[in-house]
């Protein structure tokens, strides 16, 4: 790995590496020894760093606590049979930061302060990174607004951390979904379009609800009207309905732009597989479970990859979808996703940066 950066190390005096259980590893509470961080003011990305992982010291008056100055990505390592480290599609995180940080009022951090800080930092605690398929290594990295004034307005500094946490599956089994049409994710004119700490609060409540009424995830729908199928719970979701593969677009701004997402997509490109990028109503959705023309559904996402769908609510009444077929299009891209992370298949697309 070349490094264009040169960026101070502090090394942790205590790792936790081998008080870690890595055959139980629970998703997000287990973090690494060290985290990148870089802090801004004065219009600059300044004082790049790598330290122990540890609490950060915040003023009652922090900007960010009060109005939600907050922005994040997710994404993963993978450890290949010759213990090389690989991450998936790093550039395409950092252009979504960016994006986000745009519509959050936030600066826009260099591509090559996020990539450096990101490899440098996985390189350190490489062996963080879990062996075996299914195993990952989830990197975190968020920028929040640091000024200690509580008037509301944008801030004028601010903190960019990146931290990694070893993590096993995310989703053990096919998931159950309920189509939402009371409570709303997004609309448009919102930060739907941006990965804002805020999309995620508001959707705590409502997903609570489902879970108590033993559902995993919602099926959200449009503000508007509450007809149009946009995302599953945190995830890109995506419909095979008499074998075209049917998927929300993202230009109405109330949908994340997802790298699985994009990734699947031009799979299917790829493979001839026949795409629309439109929205399925929820009067379509059940007509299709209702006659059996839905082959599949699933979601898209950093954490699970693919999350198959094994049974959603429409208006009240349950349906159940088919056993997962082997053979179905999911799973030959799951495949195809994972035999490319962990460095079965060979990376024709310029999607891999190995460490």
């Amino acid at each position: 790995m070349k490094t264009t950066l040169a960026i101070p190390v502090q090394k942790t005096t205590k790792s936790k590496l081998a008080e870690t259980d890595f055959s139980n590893l629970v998703f997000g509470k287990t973090i690494s020894d060290h985290m990148f961080v870089a802090d801004y003011k004065n219009g600059e990305w300044t004082d790049l760093r790598i330290q122990p992982y540890g609490a950060l010291d915040l003023h009652p008056a922090n900007a960010a606590l009060h109005y939600g100055q907050s922005i994040f990505e997710g994404m993963k390592a993978y450890k290949n049979e010759k213990g090389e480290i690989l991450i998936f599609r790093g550039d395409a995180n950092a252009q979504r930061m960016n994006e986000s940080a745009v519509r959050m009022c936030m600066p826009e951090i260099p591509e090559e302060i996020f990539m450096e800080g990101l490899l440098q930092l996985v390189d350190l605690d490489r062996n963080w990174v879990p062996d075996g398929k299914g195993s990952s290594l989830y990197i975190r990295p968020y920028m929040f607004a640091t000024d200690n004034y509580i008037g509301v307005r944008p801030s004028d500094t601010y903190k960019f951390i990146i931290f990694t946490s070893p993590v096993g599956a995310y989703y053990s089994k096919p998931v159950s979904v309920k189509v939402e049409t009371d409570f709303t994710r997004a609309t448009e004119g919102g930060t739907g379009g941006a990965k804002t700490a805020g999309n995620y609060a508001a959707s705590l409540f409502p997903a609570l609800q489902a879970q108590r009424a033993g559902y995993d995830q919602l099926l959200w729908t449009d503000g508007k009207s509450h007809s149009k199928i946009e995302e599953s719970g945190t995830m890109n979701v995506m419909f095979d309905i008499n074998g075209t593969l049917i998927t929300a677009p993202t230009n109405t701004g109330t949908i994340l732009k997802g790298i699985t997402r994009d990734s699947v997509i031009q799979l299917a490109k790829e493979w001839g597989k026949p795409l629309a990028e439109r929205f399925l109503t929820v009067a379509e959705l059940q007509e299709a479970l209702e006659k059996g023309t839905l082959r599949e559904a699933f979601g898209t996402g950093t954490a699970a990859t693919i999350a198959h769908i094994s049974k959603i609510n429409v208006n009240g009444k349950d349906y159940l979808l088919p056993d997962g077929n082997p053979g179905a299009f999911s799973y030959k891209v799951l495949q195809e996703l994972d035999g490319i992370k962990y460095g079965e298949i060979d990376d024709s697309r310029g999607w891999i940066v190995k460490i």
